[in-house]
């Protein structure tokens, strides 16, 4: 399937097909199209399977099932150690059964229409919530690598700022 062979700790970012992207085309919306076609993103753990956040909880799953899909990797574009690999797999599997939250696209979505309440900061920042570019996100700030350094807020990360940050957008 990846016509780029991924290593343990690269993310992706993918479409999502049926009804759950059809949810997700919604909080696209709601955030002002920021999510633009890439609509999920997902952690590389090793032996052709990943952790990703998805509405029944982050789960581990088998690469295969996004074959067929345009899937955008992290690999090249993000460097890293083999340190830094081993603890976003660690990171990533610990978050497998964290629950997936509409609360995290409203709070999403209010940052951007610039209402910056506590409630929405708290939502974003927390791990006991995530959806899917969140959970990849929060891997890599536990194994010390930063994707953003433009200030902000922690959790504030949707599918198309991580295809950003791979020159997939």
């Amino acid at each position: 399937m990846p016509q780029v062979q991924p290593l343990p700790g690269d993310f992706a970012v993918t479409s999502v097909r049926g009804q759950v992207g059809l949810l997700i085309s919604v909080g696209e919306w709601l955030n002002g199209s920021r999510f633009g076609h890439w609509d999920h993103a997902f952690v590389y753990v090793g032996d052709d399977q990943l952790v990703e956040a998805e509405p029944g909880g982050a789960r581990l799953a088998n690469l295969d099932e996004y074959q067929g899909r345009p899937v955008a990797w992290s690999t090249g574009h993000v460097e890293l150690t083999e340190e830094q690999r081993t603890a976003i797999v660690a990171a990533a599997r610990s978050f497998i059964g964290v629950p997936y939250s509409a609360a995290d696209y409203l709070a999403l979505a209010l940052w951007h229409f610039h209402l910056r309440i506590a409630w929405a900061r708290t939502v974003m920042a927390s791990r006991r919530s995530m959806i899917c570019s969140e959970l990849c996100d929060a891997a890599y700030d536990v194994a010390g690598v930063h994707l953003f350094s433009d200030g902000r807020e922690p959790g504030d990360v949707t599918p198309a700022d991580l295809a950003n940050v791979i020159g997939a957008a």
